[in-house]
C-alpha cells in the first residue's frame, strides 16, 4: 500500500466533495491534523474509521488500499492484491509485538533479579531493602501483565483437535501451562484441552 498515493487520493477525494479537512475531521470525528497526516502520506486511517471516510468520499474500501478508483476488471484483482498485502503487514506487525514482547519480559526479568540481589547481598539500610524488593516485585508484575496482554491480543491460538482458531481470555492465558507461545487451554469450540499453537494468520 502506497501511503502518498492513498493520501493524495483522499485529498483530492475530498476537495471534489467540497469539504475542508476541518469538516471531515467533525464527519469522522478525528481531529484536523489526523486528516493531514493521512493526506501527507504519514499514516493511514485505523480500521475503525476505514468504512466511515469510505462512506463520506462515496468509495469502497478497496479503492481507498489502492489510492485510485477502480473499473469492474481492475476491481477484483486490486481487491485480492490488498487482501495479500494486508495479511503481510498484519503479519509483520504481529512478530514486533511478539518480538516486544520477549525483550519486555527479559528487561522486567533481569531488573528483578538484579534489584533482589542488591537488597540481599549489599550492605544497606533495611528502609532501602523494602524498597529495592517492593519496586522490583511490582515492575516486574506491571511489565509481565503486559506480557501476557501482548500474547493474549496478537494473533490466535490453534486447537490440535478441531483446527479453530480463537482468542482466549487473559485469565486463560495467566493460568495455563506452557512452553514457549504453546498453551494448554480448552477450546472454546470443541471443548477439550490441549496444546494449543499461537498462529498468526486468520
Amino acid at each position: 500500500m502506497d501511503l502518498k498515493l492513498s493520501g493524495k487520493f483522499i485529498a483530492k477525494l475530498r476537495k471534489a466533495k467540497g469539504l475542508t479537512q476541518v469538516k471531515l475531521a467533525e464527519i469522522l470525528h478525528v481531529s484536523e491534523k489526523t486528516i493531514s497526516k493521512w493526506e501527507c502520506g504519514n499514516g493511514f486511517p485505523d480500521t475503525s474509521i476505514i468504512l466511515p471516510l469510505c462512506e463520506a468520499l462515496d468509495i469502497s474500501a478497496n479503492e481507498l488500499l489502492s489510492g485510485k478508483r477502480l473499473n469492474d476488471d481492475e476491481y477484483k484483482n486490486q481487491a485480492e492484491e490488498n487482501l495479500i498485502r494486508l495479511q503481510g503487514q498484519q503479519e509483520k506487525s504481529h512478530k514486533f509485538l511478539l518480538s516486544t514482547e520477549w525483550v519486555l519480559g527479559t528487561i522486567s526479568s533481569i531488573s528483578f533479579l538484579i534489584m533482589i540481589f542488591v537488597a540481599s547481598f549489599y550492605e544497606i539500610a533495611l528502609a532501602w531493602r523494602i524498597v529495592l524488593i517492593t519496586f522490583g516485585f511490582l515492575q516486574f508484575l506491571i511489565g509481565i501483565t503486559f506480557c501476557l496482554k501482548i500474547e493474549k491480543d496478537v494473533g490466535f491460538y490453534q486447537c490440535a483437535y478441531c483446527q479453530n482458531k480463537y482468542i482466549p481470555s487473559f485469565k486463560q492465558v495467566l493460568f495455563s501451562m506452557h512452553y514457549g507461545r504453546t498453551r494448554f487451554m480448552k477450546c472454546p469450540k470443541c471443548g477439550r484441552r490441549t496444546w494449543n499453537k499461537k498462529t498468526y494468520k486468520e
